[in-house]
């Protein structure tokens, strides 16, 4: 390494130490760890899809699977109706897309920090980055299961609207949706580790709560405000208004309700995360 003088270092040389100056550039942080994030989230699908079957099987046969288990149920036994005209198949793939998002965002979220526990340990970056990157992976399964719904509804000759043209926003509606609560529970589980156990049977219990093998029209109208307090419904009804499109009707009041939950348990979860986050190296 070559001496310098002093005055010949420039400002971006320089690590300024000053008490809160973390605090005060932690979210342009975040933007100055961009590559980190990238290296991270190409990690993530790697280890799920490199040199592996399994890791493709599952994402297409999860999806395809649970389909057809709530169309024997809900449709042939319980005999509920479909949304308009759709095909009772379509309708219960295109709520999967969004649940099964959500769901596995959130599973791979909660254990994100332990998995990183070596790199946490030994170098500063906002640590927010871990837990976000890890939905990219829950993002390559939408696009698998969406190319699946894709070769559905040519097979039953169903073309989409004009409405599909909103897809991409309730996308970033469903990342919303598990990123908070995401931030919610990988934080606990950095502090309690037996959390871990209370998440799939969460999940377990919101497949059947919420509107995957079923329309969320069969609920009575004067319950649907509370019903759409679970903001995955107002999700799920969106990924159908889009995919379905005259086929499936949208219920405004119940998407403003959902909205205005996912986005308050976001800040809740971001608050959480952000107050517990300066523990997570002793922690872990």
């Amino acid at each position: 390494m070559t001496w310098r003088h002093p005055s010949e270092y420039h400002l971006a040389d320089l690590q300024i130490i000053e008490p809160g100056r973390v605090e005060k550039n932690y979210w342009r942080d975040l933007w100055c760890y961009r590559e980190l994030f990238q290296v991270l989230a190409w990690r993530d699908v790697a280890v799920r899809y490199k040199q592996t079957i399994i890791g493709v099987v599952w994402a297409i046969l999860r999806p395809v699977l649970t389909m057809l288990v709530f169309t024997v149920i809900f449709s042939r036994v319980a005999r509920l109706p479909s949304e308009g005209t759709a095909p009772y198949p379509l309708m219960v793939l295109a709520g999967m897309l969004p649940w099964t998002f959500i769901s596995t965002a959130l599973s791979d979220a909660s254990n994100s920090l332990i998995g990183s526990a070596s790199l946490i340990g030994k170098v500063y970056f906002p640590r927010l980055i871990i837990p976000v990157a890890t939905i990219v992976v829950a993002f390559v399964d939408l696009l698998i299961s969406f190319a699946i719904l894709c070769i559905m509804m040519i097979w039953y000759r169903f073309l989409p609207t004009w409405h599909v043209l909103f897809l991409p926003f309730f996308v970033l509606l469903a990342f919303l949706a598990s990123l908070g609560p995401g931030l919610w529970v990988t934080s606990l589980n950095v502090k309690y580790r037996d959390f871990r156990y209370v998440l799939p049977l969460a999940l377990q219990l919101g497949l059947y709560i919420s509107p995957v093998g079923f329309s969320s029209s069969v609920i009575p109208l004067k319950w649907r405000p509370l019903y759409s307090l679970n903001p995955i419904v107002g999700v799920i009804d969106g990924f159908r208004w889009c995919i379905l499109g005259g086929a499936s009707h949208i219920y405004g009041t119940g998407l403003g309700i959902s909205m205005f939950v996912i986005i308050s348990v976001l800040l809740l979860g971001i608050k959480q995360f952000r107050q517990t986050e300066k523990t997570f190296a002793d922690l872990i």
